[in-house]
């Protein structure tokens, strides 16, 4: 058995090295993780450019890590309903479990949370917690979910993406059979929302994107979107208006708006949507103060709804269908990287690297 775990660890803005470190003894309550992937999204490239989520002090990245089970406790086993051999997705959040929010049923709420993984400095953790690493250390309070170990690493990765989909389109948003659903944005959550509304029965889904979205937007046709719509370029087209064509004047029932940094999709989606419709925003816009139209939203009647990170009902419908096979989602693996690699890899998904085929993207540290 090796003593230490390697990790990428960053020490500051586009800084990341990697480092070694004791491998946890792990008792009756908690367990190890050996990490088999670890997704990447578009907040880890604003944590590795520094703008979110910076601690004060280094820290093992990667906030979507899958694997499988190497060490377990008695007590652990018993309370997560696991074996050593499963494998397992975390969820972000380490909760408490015990104060008046997570006893409710709120533990994304959870302000007493001992840490989240991804994004807490390697003084503060037990041990290491990013999915960056070898191997992760498995808290008492963890928040897990089983995978059928024999599905395809790259698709068992895509549990978070999927996840979101679920949450923001269906659980937040409502969707549902003979609904229309306009999706703001073409990233791998996009696509994630399209294959989740589709599975829910929505009728017609509308997906925008910038002209280098194009090979995007084909595979969100593939994967069951109706109607695409390139909102920049010579080509063009105001998302408001193709609906308004699409439905007859009778507008989308949801919108979800997923674009980062951009304040024109919030507006195009208070536009888009029917009197009485729903919007979720859930791109997040680097802490700008956005003008917001709330005439719109009282005159339309509209129900606005903030999107934060995937639940455990929705992973577990996501995680569902996965193992369906259902959708053919390895359309939307593109690139996998080795743990050496985690600072090529973000970049990649950020197109910095002049790839612009990136949509899910994955660091396998045993690569």
């Amino acid at each position: 058995m090796v003593e230490t775990i390697r990790a990428a660890v960053q020490t500051g803005p586009r800084q990341i090295e990697i480092r070694e470190f004791p491998r946890p003894a792990i008792g009756p309550d908690d367990g190890l993780l050996r990490v088999e992937a670890n997704g990447i999204c578009g907040s880890d490239i604003e944590i590795y450019r520094g703008h979110m989520g910076m601690t004060s002090q280094p820290f093992v990245p990667g906030h979507e890590p899958v694997g499988i089970i190497e060490e377990l406790g008695e007590r652990a086993a018993e309370r997560w309903g696991v074996s050593v051999g499963d494998r397992v997705a975390l969820e972000v959040i380490v909760p408490c479990r015990s104060c008046a929010d997570c006893l409710v049923g709120r533990y994304q709420s959870c302000r007493r949370r001992r840490h989240s993984h991804g994004v807490t400095g390697i003084d503060d953790a037990p041990a290491v917690v990013g999915g960056f690493a070898e191997h992760l250390y498995l808290d008492p309070n963890a928040v897990m979910h089983r995978i059928d170990n024999s599905l395809p690493i790259d698709i068992a990765a895509m549990y978070n993406p999927l996840g979101a989909g679920v949450r923001w389109a269906v659980d937040l948003g409502g969707v549902g059979m003979g609904d229309t659903l306009v999706v703001l944005g073409a990233g791998q959550r996009g696509i994630a929302a399209v294959i989740a509304a589709k599975a829910a029965g929505a009728r017609q889904v509308v997906i925008t994107g910038l002209e280098a979205d194009r090979h995007k937007l084909e595979v969100a046709r593939e994967l069951g979107a109706d109607h695409t719509v390139v909102v920049d370029g010579p080509d063009a087209q105001d998302v408001v208006e193709v609906v308004a064509g699409l439905t007859g004047g009778r507008m989308a029932d949801v919108a979800l708006d997923l674009t980062p940094m951009a304040a024109g999709p919030v507006t195009d989606a208070l536009n888009v949507v029917r009197h009485g419709g729903r919007v979720v925003l859930a791109g997040l816009k680097g802490g700008r103060e956005l003008p917001i139209n709330t005439d719109l939203i009282i005159n339309k009647a509209l129900s606005v709804q903030g999107a934060f990170g995937v639940d455990a009902a929705a992973n577990a419908k996501a995680i569902s269908l996965l193992e369906s096979g259902q959708f053919d989602l390895a359309r939307m693996h593109t690139h996998t990287f080795g743990l050496d690699q985690v600072a090529e890899a973000i970049e990649t998904l950020a197109g910095e690297r002049g790839d612009s085929a990136a949509i899910h993207v994955t660091v396998e540290p045993h690569r």
